[in-house]
């Protein structure tokens, strides 16, 4: 069976966000990833993770604009310099949070500069910290109309420009199912690619259990490819407290 960490920017959102680092330990994870920790001081951060024993898999790049721009600009023709900046200030987070992993978000524009912009900017970023794992994650055009990386496909081409051994694929169950119907064959085709795993039901990114994926089957074939890395359930809770929507989990700890 995988080891589970809790996306606490959608799990626990019921409660304030320190006090979801000791929810998520409660319920059995060992580990947490948070979207964007940015609005908060590193050492609050730090001080829940340590409190609470868990290990931080991964964060979102670049840091959200808050004054109304989008969440991800890696793909933007011309933005080097305002990647390059604010990833700089991502890795001074990350030298207190320490995260497993950086997912950099592509952003919206399409085209072969684009691509070219995202290939470059990666690049960048992963030479600029060696050793930092960096990712990219496919997201389905329906959530995310106009995002640069919305195929398996496209992703994989890319990390073979980028060509860096700290540059992965994350791989992300509901997106995979969203993109190209069917997740355990996205996972079998692109799986040993995979550099962090998450987990939601499609079509409404619920809990494992409903939808046409069947979780159980994933998880053995995760379990099968040698992926030894966290698997994040990163969904949107159908109950009103996410330790109600955990069945999923106490069922398998069952098996």
């Amino acid at each position: 069976m995988p080891k589970f960490a809790a996306n606490i920017s959608l799990l626990f959102s019921e409660l304030p966000y320190l006090d979801r680092f000791s929810a998520a330990a409660s319920a059995g994870f060992g580990a947490v990833e948070v979207l964007a920790p940015y609005e908060v001081a590193a050492k609050e951060t730090q001080r829940a993770l340590l409190a609470n024993a868990l290990e931080l898999v991964l964060i979102n790049a670049p840091p959200p604009n808050y004054t109304g721009g989008t969440p991800g600009f890696a793909a933007i023709p011309g933005g080097g310099d305002r990647f390059q900046r604010d990833i700089r200030r991502v890795l001074r987070y990350a030298e207190v949070l320490k995260p497993q992993k950086i997912h950099v978000m592509a952003g919206y524009e399409k085209g072969p500069e684009a691509r070219d912009a995202f290939v470059r900017n990666l690049q960048w970023a992963a030479d600029f910290a060696p050793q930092q794992q960096f990712t990219i994650e496919p997201l389905n055009s329906g959530d995310q109309p106009g995002y640069f990386l919305d195929d398996y496909n496209l992703a994989a081409e890319v990390l073979d420009e980028v060509a860096r051994p700290n540059a992965g694929l994350q791989y992300d169950a509901y997106h995979a199912q969203m993109i190209h119907g069917d997740a355990l064959a996205v996972w079998e085709a692109f799986g040993n690619r995979a550099a962090h795993v998450q987990i939601g039901a499609a079509p409404a990114r619920s809990e494992p259990g409903t939808g046409p994926v069947d979780f159980p089957l994933l998880f053995a074939a995760i379990d099968a490819s040698g992926y030894d890395g966290w698997v994040s359930a990163e969904y949107t809770p159908s109950t009103q407290r996410t330790e109600d929507s955990l069945t999923w989990m106490r069922q398998l700890a069952l098996v």
